[in-house]
């Protein structure tokens, strides 16, 4: 089996599945690296002759799933955008995969409270919109996305434009673009920053529900203003 979703290589290792291959942006250098998420060596995966290969629709690209499909190579594709869907669509992989595996009870979801602005990246400035599995996850703890509204998941923005959303809290995740300390000053501009282990609002699976839980720690301080 490879996967070509970094979050699907951390729940399969989870699961105590090792894939013989997955991407660079995994994070496992110890397993076999077959190109990106979105350049992935396709005559390598063919090659390997894997019983199967993981793909997202949010990660990977159509013209490189139609490739595998038509060098005949077994694929199994997700399309996750919310701690819901973790549940309904690993379920059935589980399954397929003999893992025993139940995911844990979500924790409540909070009545929204507060408003954030996200951004993922910088040069030119982008946001996490919606429908996404981040947005889901601040739904979860109780925070509504400004730019939830904005026609694409992932839409181009500046801090003016975010500013006059006039959100509660700036939620800054340490990727995909590694947003830290020397961003506060630029992004207080819009409103008090929270810095976040992007990895707990953009990866899911088996981490789903711990990162909702760290996550809604972490904006304890914002909510007692």
């Amino acid at each position: 089996m490879i996967s070509l979703v970094p979050s699907m290589t951390e729940t399969l290792l989870g699961w105590g599945v090792e894939p013989v291959a997955c991407t660079r942006f995994c994070e496992h250098p110890e397993l076999v690296q077959v190109g990106g998420t979105k350049t992935p060596d396709l005559n390598a995966i063919a090659s390997m002759e894997p019983d199967l290969v993981i793909l997202d629709r949010e990660e990977n690209r159509r013209e490189d799933h139609d490739a595998l499909v038509e060098a005949g190579v077994p694929v199994w594709v997700l399309h996750i955008r919310s701690p819901a869907d973790v549940v309904e669509q690993l379920a059935p992989l589980a399954s397929e995969l003999g893992v025993e595996w139940t995911m844990p009870q979500l924790p409540p979801a909070r009545d929204t409270a507060l408003s954030a602005f996200v951004p993922i990246w910088r040069r030119p400035w982008m946001a996490l919109g919606s429908p996404t599995y981040g947005s889901g996850v601040l739904e979860a703890i109780g925070i509504s996305n400004v730019c939830a509204p904005d026609p694409e998941p992932y839409p181009e923005t500046d801090l003016g434009e975010a500013g006059r959303r006039q959100p509660d809290v700036v939620l800054a995740p340490s990727e995909p673009y590694p947003f830290a300390e020397r961003h506060r000053g630029e992004l207080e501009a819009v409103a008090p920053v929270v810095f976040v282990d992007g990895k707990d609002l953009l990866w899911w699976g088996v981490r789903t529900p711990a990162a909702i839980e760290r996550l809604g720690r972490a904006l304890e301080g914002i909510r007692s203003r």
